[in-house]
Order: structure tokens, then C-alpha cells, then sequence
């Protein structure tokens, strides 16, 4: 493919989930991988059925691992909890913002969820802006949820619900249409 796009994680992207790990220290808040062992164990836990997690690869024209989109799902109330990072070499692109705004539109379609939920810090506006383009609307305000390196941060939740407008903006193409 001559473009990002969107695909199925696969154990074979161990390698580029460890590259994003080690490519900014805010990272380490997405998980624990210090090395190609835990960085196989983070894609194994994505990948196990039993977990119900929807794991997408947000792939580089050369299908290589830039970021991840996924949905922890709660399938007895149809909800699923989003999220997603990025290598910090690949952000500022917009590809984040077409790669949840796709998602999000895949799960509450073909996906069959009703409702999505995320939260992100508050003093990381770049998350919100990916959260805002993908349709959800804020919802609240977790005052001095997590503690960061001594400082007490809020968190901004979101929801978007199956019901709400499909947002406009660009979407990323899925080249593993087949549903996780």
C-alpha cells in the first residue's frame, strides 16, 4: 500500500510495539514493555479471544507498526472501552484522527457495540483532539485521577454511542476486513 491504513494486529508487530515503547517515556502509562519479551507478551494479551479485546494496527505505507487502535469490550452491556497511541515518530501526521475516527465507526457498526468510552489526561490535548475528531463528546471530569511522577492529573472522559452523528473528517482504509 502507497498509504496508511488500518489493519488486524498480529504477533509479528511485537518488534514495532516495542520501537513505540521506547519512543517517548509517556509510553510506559500504555503498559509495561521494556523488551522484545514483554513486548510479545503485551501483542499476546491483545490477540487472546478470552480477553475481548478488537486490537487494530495502525500500519505505515510499508505495513509496518506506527500505532494502535483497540476496544476493550463489555459485551453484556455492549459497550467497549477505546484507546489508542502512536509511535512518537509517526504523530502530527492526522493518521491517529482517521484511524479512531475508523474504528469508532467500525464499532458501533460492524462491530455491534452500542456505546464507546475513553478517557485521557488532561494536560494532553493532543488525545482530546483525537477523541473530539473520532465523534466522542466529553462527558466528564475525573478531578486528580492519576498520580504522574508525584503530580495528581485530571482526566477528561468521553463517550460517543451508536446513536450520536458520524463525524466528517477522513477515515483510513481496513485492509483486514474481517472483524477481530
Amino acid at each position: 500500500m502507497n498509504s496508511p491504513h488500518l489493519r488486524l494486529l498480529r504477533l509479528s508487530d511485537a518488534p514495532g510495539v516495542l520501537a513505540a515503547f521506547k519512543s517517548s517515556p509517556e509510553m510506559s502509562r500504555q503498559g509495561d514493555v521494556t523488551d522484545e519479551t514483554s513486548a510479545c507478551r503485551y501483542v499476546e494479551r491483545l490477540l487472546d479471544p478470552e480477553l475481548s479485546h478488537r486490537p487494530w494496527a495502525v500500519a505505515r505505507p510499508d505495513d509496518s507498526l506506527a500505532g494502535l487502535v483497540a476496544v476493550s469490550v463489555d459485551e453484556q452491556n455492549r459497550n467497549g472501552w477505546f484507546w489508542y497511541w502512536m509511535n512518537a515518530a509517526d504523530r502530527g501526521q492526522g493518521w491517529m484522527r482517521s484511524a479512531a475516527t475508523t474504528i469508532a465507526d467500525w464499532a458501533l457498526d460492524q462491530g455491534g457495540l452500542y456505546r464507546l468510552e475513553l478517557g485521557h489526561r488532561a494536560n494532553n490535548p493532543e488525545s482530546g483532539g483525537v477523541a473530539r475528531a473520532a465523534g466522542f463528546i466529553r462527558e466528564g471530569l475525573e478531578r486528580e485521577k492519576f498520580l504522574v511522577n508525584g503530580e495528581r492529573i485530571d482526566v477528561l472522559t468521553y463517550g460517543r454511542l451508536a446513536t450520536d452523528p458520524v463525524p466528517e473528517g477522513p477515515r483510513l482504509p481496513i485492509v483486514s476486513p474481517s472483524a477481530a
